[in-house]
């Protein structure tokens, strides 16, 4: 062979390697910017715990979601990034490239669901709700409430009126005793805050008591402008040593066997939350009392009422004598002149 044909050779032995290698790198940077594939519409993806990125990557190809799952471990690694999966729930929507795939499955952006505790529930209505999600990992079915306190820490404390209501997000597999505890920390924080910015001279000793005012303030309104009002109404009741006479602590008091209806032999069969029966506050909480019931509950508004009745629209008619307000119950409750 001349020395040009073996020149030709070598150079052909260049060029192809060279060729090879273009069109690689072609491949691998059309794979990381061109969006995933089997990807219409959103869907979810688990990262197990323990998953290396090898593994996810051979089950992305598996599921369709990409064709190179050499690529994807190339880039990680040349990101540095290959030992840093979070294991978890991952959404992955249309249009989503592998680069940000990697990206949300190494920052642990994980799909988050919410669940929602309104304000006047009871802690029977509070599990009731955490076992219906199913996303949750439910440690505490079956349990009792005291050993359902013991577990979250708080043994011997009443559950009732503890949880602060609002709306909480978890991630799949949280236990319903860390989201429990969290909205327990979260009343708390709020009780505190509410008891630190108290009117002075309240017939309230403790935080705890406030706690119960502001349960039953809860369930007698729906009207945000009504709740201080009718605190002053309770107020002014304690003050005197006059009775609470609150309806939904007697509702509470007869549990499961309300009818719906609150009867004349609700009213008279005393329990210990029957406030027309018994002075002063019930022994615990009613319901989950939000933020406004509260500091409504420590701030209750001045004045001389000490009756109100349901007008039956969910406002209140509040009077300062007993005949006003029998006149009132004559208007807005049996419907007469």
């Amino acid at each position: 062979m001349t020395r040009k044909g073996l020149t030709g050779l070598v150079g052909l032995g260049l060029i192809v390697p060279a060729l090879a290698l273009g069109w690689l790198w072609r491949d691998y940077q059309r794979f990381l910017h061109t969006p995933m594939g089997n990807l219409e519409h959103a869907v979810r993806f688990e990262v197990a715990p323990g998953n290396g990125l090898i593994t996810v990557a051979r089950e992305l190809e598996r599921q369709g979601h990409i064709d190179h799952p050499r690529y994807l471990v190339w880039y990680a690694r040349g990101q540095g990034r290959a030992d840093s999966i979070v294991a978890g729930e991952y959404l992955l929507a249309p249009g989503m490239t592998p680069i940000a795939l990697l990206d949300k499955i190494t920052a642990g952006d994980v799909v988050r669901y919410t669940v929602t505790i309104p304000e006047g529930w009871t802690f029977r209505q509070l599990l009731d709700a955490l076992r219906s999600e199913e996303k949750l990992q439910h440690t505490v079915n079956g349990l009792d409430h005291s050993t359902i306190m013991a577990a979250l820490g708080y043994p011997g404390e009443s559950p009732e009126g503890r949880f602060f209501p609002n709306t909480y997000q978890f991630v799949a597999g949280t236990t319903d005793v860390a989201l429990l505890r969290h909205a327990h920390q979260a009343m708390q924080d709020q009780l505190e805050k509410a008891w630190a910015e108290r009117a002075p001279d309240l017939p309230l000793t403790t935080p705890y008591q406030a706690l119960i005012l502001a349960s039953i303030i809860e369930k007698e309104t729906a009207i945000p402008e009504e709740r201080s009002r009718i605190a002053g109404v309770f107020i002014r009741r304690l003050q005197r040593n006059m009775r609470l006479q609150a309806d939904p602590t007697v509702i509470y008091g007869v549990g499961l066997d309300f009818s719906g209806r609150l009867r004349k032999r609700d009213l008279l069969s005393d329990t210990p939350y029957n406030t027309y029966t018994r002075a002063g506050l019930p022994p615990t909480p009613i319901a989950l009392p939000g933020a406004g019931a509260l500091r409504a509950a420590v701030n209750p508004e001045p004045g001389n009422e000490i009756y109100f009745v349901a007008r039956g629209d969910g406002s209140h008619y509040f009077s300062a004598s007993l005949d006003d307000h029998q006149a009132a119950v004559r208007k807005y409750q049996l419907g007469l002149k």
